[in-house]
């Protein structure tokens, strides 16, 4: 039985990945900060020490490289973000190399090719990289430079695979879940009660835990990145019709115009990356993942309504 490592694995999107891999008859360990994972080998290793992942990676044919640094807010100085997404993303490929994994894969995100990018209509595939000269938040800088030091580290004879997702959603199996899934959840509370006019790309946490186990396996997925969206980018003033059409939930129908959110953003600090955004649209393109590792991910539509249920129905709205 081939051994699979999840890093990160109390994370939203970890707990799909680990699941999604034990269903397929992988061995499977994961790497914790502090708190073990209940049925799965958990070893602790944080991505700022070396300490752990010498024992994380031992023995494993591949490694999921899931965990990431998250803001709840944007930090003060960049660096906070950027420096352990880098360093972090090099200390787990090191340690992988050097146990003789047979291929990592990074998840990295859209916010590594989409942004920094004056507006424009086309769409944005794999082939595209993020500017950190343009207008770009820390966050989506941190993952800029986090892939493009991956790609850069002499990996001797491992292959290397990044996936790219957009704001992950999906039903949720408890209070803790992806930080993206609380703009959801604001519609449907009441906390927000206008809409920013800002779009971004969807994926179903069940899909990308498919998605990322296509790219450790499939032979055509070596060296290449893909792209994680069911499809293009969506309104928030979308999303907010889709429950109220698909689940009969009172959202708000009033989009705040983009001068009020850049007004606000003067004053306020915690709204600058949003006044970053507002009024972006940022198409983007699935079309490689499906092609070449044949994934099939849910309508955005379905994502939506999945969601808002599992919000509604577990009693976190």
């Amino acid at each position: 039985m081939e051994t699979v490592l999840v890093t990160g694995g109390t994370g939203f999107l970890a707990t799909r990945v680990i699941a999604a891999a034990q269903e397929a008859g992988y061995h499977v360990r994961t790497t914790v900060r502090k708190t073990p994972v209940e049925g799965v080998p958990s070893i602790v290793a944080d991505l700022t020490s070396d300490e752990g992942w010498e024992e994380a990676v031992a023995g494993c044919d591949y490694v999921l490289h899931v965990a990431s640094p998250l803001p709840s807010a944007q930090p003060a100085d960049e660096d906070e973000l950027i420096i352990p997404a880098r360093d972090g993303t090099l200390r787990v490929l090191r340690a992988a190399r050097d146990a003789g994994v047979r291929r990592t894969v990074v998840t990295s995100s859209f916010a590594a090719i989409g942004y920094g990018h004056p507006q424009t209509d086309r769409a944005f595939t794999e082939d595209d990289w993020s500017r950190a000269d343009g207008d770009i938040a820390a966050y989506p800088k941190s993952k800029l430079i986090a892939e493009r030091a991956a790609w850069a580290f002499d990996r001797g004879a491992m292959e290397l695979t990044v996936v790219n997702p957009t704001g992950i959603f999906g039903p949720v199996l408890g209070p803790r879940y992806a930080s993206s899934i609380g703009i959801l959840a604001g519609l449907l509370n009441g906390s927000t009660p206008a809409i920013p006019n800002m779009w971004f790309g969807m994926l179903d946490v069940r899909d990308a835990a498919d998605l990322h186990l296509r790219a450790m396996t499939s032979p055509k997925a070596a060296g290449e990145r893909f792209i994680g969206a069911s499809g293009d980018a969506v309104s928030m003033a979308y999303i907010a019709q889709v429950l109220r059409e698909r689940l009969g939930a009172r959202t708000p129908t009033e989009v705040v115009p983009d001068e009020v959110v850049r007004k606000l953003a003067e004053t306020d600090a915690r709204m600058a990356e949003l006044a970053k955004n507002v009024g972006k649209i940022r198409h983007l393109s699935n079309a490689k993942a499906r092609s070449v590792l044949g994934w099939n991910p849910r309508p955005t539509e379905d994502v939506i309504a999945d969601t808002g249920r599992s919000l509604i129905e577990g009693g976190y709205v």
